[in-house]
């Protein structure tokens, strides 16, 4: 792609996200709280979330008006005894520099999270113990689901970011680390409310963007990708 072209999707992605930001801001606080529900409903009660074992999944910022990801966490880390059965390895983000690198650490509880200066919930880089906690980029065993946020979607799978590049760094990292070891690739769900979700053909994209294979709203799960079709039937 040519410096004009890349410079015309950065502008066409820069005006969109300004779009997009004023609806999520217009959203009432009842019918956040009321998609967060039927969203996280959808994926607690689903059989691919249930079989998942392993998943990276973001950590929600109210601030930054992501859906919520609350319930799930907990589901993924249950506090009760007798419920270890439904525990999940979960990883969660790490923002480590401005150039775009991002790790996914592996948390057992809530408590494993400390403010960042952004004042975003994430992963101490080392648990109560002091070892370095795991990074899912070194792990012996694949993940397989990653829960992803974002701008904007549509029904063929763009996804439009905030701008820092660092999911679709790191995601194409772990599709690299996977196709070297030989393991299935993880799905690639994104969470996202109404008015998220946009036309075919009105997010630009280019070589970097990484499609996902799902969306998860209010209104249900859209899978697009062949492996979503599959594992989500």
């Amino acid at each position: 792609m040519s410096t004009a072209a890349e410079q015309a999707v950065a502008d066409q992605k820069r005006a969109l996200r300004a779009e997009v930001r004023s609806a999520l801001k217009a959203l009432s606080p009842d019918q956040r709280a009321s998609e967060d529900l039927a969203i996280q409903t959808t994926i607690l009660d689903s059989s691919w979330f249930k079989a998942s074992k392993r998943l990276c999944a973001y950590i929600s910022c109210q601030q930054l008006r992501e859906v919520d990801t609350s319930k799930i966490l907990a589901q993924c880390l249950p506090s009760n005894t007798g419920q270890e059965e439904l525990a999940k390895d979960l990883y969660v983000p790490r923002v480590e520099d401005k150039n775009r690198n991002m790790r996914m650490l592996k948390i057992t509880t809530m408590d494993d999270l400390v403010k960042s200066s952004m004042n975003i919930l994430e992963p101490s880089p080392v648990d109560a113990t002091g070892n370095d906690r795991e990074d899912v980029l070194s792990s012996s065993s694949p993940v397989d689901l990653l829960l992803l946020p974002g701008q904007a979607f549509d029904r063929t799978g763009r996804r439009l970011g905030r701008g820092g590049g660092y999911y679709d760094t790191f995601l194409m990292k772990y599709q690299e680390l996977a196709k070297e070891k030989g393991w299935n690739q993880p799905l690639l769900v994104a969470l996202l409310y109404s008015v998220q979700i946009m036309d075919e053909g009105v997010i630009p994209v280019n070589s970097t963007d990484v499609p996902i294979d799902a969306l998860v709203s209010s209104s249900g799960v859209i899978p697009i990708s062949a492996a979503a079709v599959q594992r989500m039937q």
